[in-house]
């Protein structure tokens, strides 16, 4: 945005700067040539006109098609801006071509003759009253004299003119000039978006692998695996069918991690799955003291969304919502509304005392945002939605809520 505006000022200041540089020009070459202030303002007025229909059209209308993709509505205002310059110039130029001097400059003498000319039929008219009177040694003018030349100027036949076409050359390359100022914007508004997208596409991809790996890191990691495997041992000789089922899980939830995770958008179903897995096999671990309420739509439309992106949320529930001493919950909902996801999770929090300190029963400290995992959550969210998302974080003293509501990938 910086160096775009940067570029239009660079050329909007040339604009301007020409007709000062041109008139220094023609002095340097013509001593008699004086500088005018009055022709720089004629060449700026004109500027000034493109200029206000420039800004109009870089801050208002070029955003509806590059950003919000309104196409009508930007067809419609520029068409109707189009017709308002049209009019304008056509009223300018007529103005122009219709302004006359006033009458009363108009020299209406003639000159003088010595005898009026003889009419067709061999007659002079009379001479006027106040024609001055011949001289006195002024011979006489024999009947049969040929008449004298007329020394009147000739007449002047005043030709009706003709009204100027409505629209003129002059005003069809006004048109175009303006119509090529639009395109020039829409181009380089087009490139420079084009390269923010392209830049943050980058960026989004470095940040889905970070986000992977992070997850493989602290979430998919030797300790977890511990965990479900000793939970998978002692099932096996208590209910060999529950064990093989939570095999079977393990193998679903590590297979989307592998295949799915490093994907922009993954169907909502797919997402849910992986959630439900995940949260069975975390049930393993805990008593009947942990209440665990999952409520995800059992169908999902054909939309899709970032992978992995909810289940931070919940990891963050089990790692500081349990507590072994206390009763304990989780509550995990999705509600599919219209183009959005809602998504809430509340846990409460697992506190050593009730100081409102915020100490987890291990002794991390649970912050105002939630800690690492949940800012690195929320600069995914800004990478992929551009901010076009909500995410409302509650760090009561007792319970801890998390309400996110993102836009479906198409």
């Amino acid at each position: 945005m910086k160096q775009e505006n940067l570029i239009y000022l660079a050329v909007w200041g040339l604009l301007f700067a020409a007709p000062i540089l041109s008139l220094y020009i023609r002095m340097i070459s013509d001593a008699n040539t004086a500088f005018s202030w009055g022709e720089v303002f004629v060449v700026w007025r004109h500027f000034a006109v493109y200029l206000l229909l420039f800004l109009i059209h870089n801050f208002l209308l070029a955003p509806l098609l590059i950003h919000r993709h309104k196409r009508v509505a930007y067809f419609t205002t520029v068409a109707m801006i189009l017709a308002m310059f049209t009019v304008y110039q056509c009223s300018n130029r007529q103005e122009k071509k219709f302004h006359r001097p006033p009458m009363d400059h108009i020299d209406h003498a003639q000159p003088s003759f010595d005898r009026p000319p003889m009419t067709v039929d061999g007659e002079r008219p009379p001479m006027p009253d106040d024609a001055p009177p011949p001289p006195d040694d002024a011979p006489p003018m024999p009947d049969d004299a040929p008449p004298l030349p007329d020394k009147r100027p000739p007449h002047r036949m005043h030709k009706a003119v003709s009204p100027p076409p409505i629209v003129g050359e002059h005003d069809v390359l006004a048109v175009v000039v303006l119509l090529l100022m639009f395109g020039a914007n829409l181009g380089l508004k087009g490139y420079f978006r084009g390269r923010y997208d392209r830049k943050r596409l980058a960026e989004l991809e470095k940040q889905n692998l970070e986000q992977q790996l992070e997850y493989l890191r602290y979430q998919i990691n030797p300790h977890f695996f511990m965990n479900t495997l000793n939970n998978i041992h002692a099932l096996v000789d208590i209910d060999p069918e529950q064990a093989k089922g939570t095999i079977l899980e393990l193998s679903k939830m590590m297979r989307f991690v592998l295949y799915e995770g490093n994907k922009q958008g993954v169907p909502l179903s797919r997402e849910f799955d992986f959630i439900r897995h995940y949260v069975s096999l975390m049930q393993l671990r805990y008593t009947d003291k942990v209440k665990i309420s999952l409520n995800l739509p059992q169908e999902s439309p054909d939309r899709q969304i970032p992978p992995l992106i909810l289940i931070t949320f919940i990891e963050n529930a089990f790692k500081h919502g349990i507590s072994y001493q206390r009763e304990s919950f989780i509550e995990v909902t999705a509600v599919v509304e219209s183009e959005a996801l809602r998504f809430n999770c509340r846990n409460s929090k697992a506190v050593s005392r009730l100081d409102g300190q915020g100490m987890t029963d291990e002794g991390d400290a649970v912050g105002e945002k939630g800690g690492v995992g949940l800012a690195n959550v929320r600069k995914r969210l800004n990478l992929i939605y551009d901010h076009d998302y909500t995410l409302k974080i509650r760090n009561n003293p007792d319970v801890f809520h998390v309400e996110l509501v993102i836009p479906l990938l198409s």
